[in-house]
């Protein structure tokens, strides 16, 4: 999927004196989208740009070791093993030994005769790596204005860990004229170093450029124009990171020096083999416990009262993506922490006052979010026509962001059916959930919004599922309802000549919240590479009955 971009110059942060200057260069070829103000809070702005900055480069994934130096020392080794042997004959010693001064005086030749060239060689790649730095950066970040607040937002390398760092209108004294919307701004790796040089005694303005977007009718104006070839798995996990935050989860909060010890233990241990896993342990009214494996140590975070109602024990991989949150500690008031289950998404949200600085963790770095996370299957999924889901959509953007109850009340709808508008929204990447707020953002990902009509069949399971029931394979039980309104599905799904059993816990909110099923891939996977086919055609089922009966009632 390429993606086109015209920035107005570049992005820049100048210094002088008695102040600094942040200028962020936005895509022209996008809505105007303008803002400018001055930081009231420079230091947290600087930890946490600089932290979503770690999350852009950060790249996790196993690398092979170059052993071109130790295989090359392991030849010349053997070699003077062989000698010493040789050695041990007298009568070949004499030679040997000068065959050997021999050959030490040809390497020193050559390795004199090469030297020019491998320092050549590694200026040369030093030279690459400053120059094409930038490469690192997959994709611009995106930057939204709100009526509320600014958000930046962007994707890792290794695509497993996603950053969203927001800054509300409070962050900033003197705010001018501004405008609502979505654009991608130049962020070049030379403003990160720029960013370092921020400080508290001089006035740093803040600014979108909106320059870039008046009309010049006279003079040359320097525009460059980047041209980004993305993998679909890039966009996929973007779009999988906004799926996962709109799911329940569990939460707590973490006292700041709680995360300084995670990392602090993490650091002091290397471990040598498996299970490189944090363990959660939560238990109503006690300090949240946690369990380092394979070292068995455990933290008590004795600040960190667990409110929740149940007991819990959530075990979670990848866990040193979590130093992106350790230059956080120093300005951070607490964090919380939210759990979608075992093996799966994690999210910590650093409340920094008016900065709140998001890590959404997949379930292990080589455990990517488009692989193998389709959270987009276990969001609502409610039926809903285009014609509503537009008039949804279009209220959202009247406020620009607003909380579902609220959505539903105002345009008069079921709740379900607005979760189902918004949950399509938020998959086609136009839509966001925010988990401070708790709710749903207009934040179009790319200018020209993903077609609709693709949305129908994010996964091959799904589409799989839509053909087992129009094949009539679903056999469905009458739903179990509780006094909450969630409700749980059984039946039975015939694919080809076998036929499975199949169970499914959905909540008031359309969302799938456990299921069971006899196939091969859920026993292999359970939930944590989302559901398998027959869960899902349960599921549609349940829907079409559930929708052709609403329509007979109306």
């Amino acid at each position: 999927m390429e993606f086109e971009y015209s920035y107005s110059g570049n992005s820049s942060v100048d210094h002088n004196g008695s102040g600094t200057a942040v200028s962020f260069a936005p895509d022209t070829k996008r809505e105007p989208t303008y803002f400018r103000g001055n930081l009231g809070q420079p230091i947290g702005f600087r930890e946490a740009i600089s932290a979503l900055h770690d999350v852009v480069v950060s790249d996790l994934r196993w690398k092979p070791k170059d052993r071109t130096e130790y295989l090359e020392w392991r030849r010349q080794q053997d070699e003077i093993d062989w000698q010493q042997v040789a050695a041990q004959r007298s009568d070949v010693a004499a030679k040997l030994e000068k065959v050997r001064e021999e050959l030490a005086e040809l390497r020193q030749n050559s390795a004199r005769r090469m030297a020019p060239f491998y320092n050549a060689r590694q200026r040369y790649f030093d030279y690459l790596y400053r120059r094409d730095h930038d490469a690192w950066f997959v994709l611009d970040p995106v930057i939204t204005v709100h009526p509320d607040e600014i958000f930046f937002e962007c994707f890792s390398q290794d695509e497993s860990s996603y950053g969203r760092l927001s800054a509300g209108l409070d962050v900033f004294k003197d705010v001018g004229e501004f405008a609502c919307g979505t654009t991608n701004v130049d962020y070049s790796a030379a403003l990160y170093d720029e960013f370092q040089k921020i400080r508290t005694y001089k006035t740093t303005s803040f600014e979108v450029d909106p320059s870039g977007f008046e009309v010049q009718t006279g003079g040359e104006t320097a525009h460059k124009e980047v041209k980004i070839d993305l993998p679909d798995t890039w966009v996929r996990g973007f779009l999988q990171v906004s799926s996962a935050m709109s799911l329940p989860m569990v939460s707590f909060q973490l006292h700041p020096m709680d995360v300084h010890n995670i990392c602090f233990v993490l650091r002091r241990n290397k471990e040598l083999h498996g299970p490189r896993s944090i363990r959660y342990i939560l238990e109503p009214g006690q300090p949240v416990r946690i369990l380092f494996d394979p070292w068995n140590r455990e933290l008590v975070c004795a600040r960190s009262v667990y409110t929740g109602a149940e007991s819990h024990e959530i075990r979670v991989w990848g866990r040193r993506r979590l130093h992106i949150l350790e230059r956080l500690v120093a300005q951070a008031r607490s964090f919380t922490v939210y759990l979608l289950g075992q093996g799966m998404p994690s999210f910590y949200l650093a409340d920094l006052g008016d900065l709140t600085f998001t890590l959404g963790l997949s379930g292990w770095t080589t455990n990517n979010w488009s692989e193998a996370g389709n959270f987009d299957l276990l969001a609502p999924r409610a039926e809903v026509d285009e014609s509503t889901r537009e008039s949804v959509f279009n209220a959202l953007k009247q406020n620009w962001f607003e909380a579902p109850d609220s959505l539903a009340s105002r345009l008069g709808l079921d709740r379900s059916v607005v979760l189902g508008a918004l949950g399509a929204y938020t998959q086609a990447g136009r839509a966001i959930w925010d988990l401070k707020k708790n709710v749903y953002r207009v934040r179009e990902l790319s200018r020209d919004p993903l077609p609709m009509d693709q949305l129908r069949f994010t996964n091959e399971r799904e589409e799989a599922a839509s053909l087992l029931v129009d094949s009539h394979g679903v056999q469905l039980n009458s739903p179990t309802y509780t006094a909450d309104g969630s409700f749980q599905l059984t039946g039975r799904v015939k694919e080809k000549n076998k036929s499975f059993e199949v169970q499914l816990q959905i909540n008031a909110d359309e969302q799938m919240t456990g299921g069971l099923c006899s196939c091969n891939f859920f026993q292999q996977n359970k939930m944590r590479k989302g559901p398998c086919e027959h869960l899902l055609a349960l599921r549609i089922a349940h829907r079409r009955i559930h929708t052709s009966l609403a329509g007979i009632k109306a």
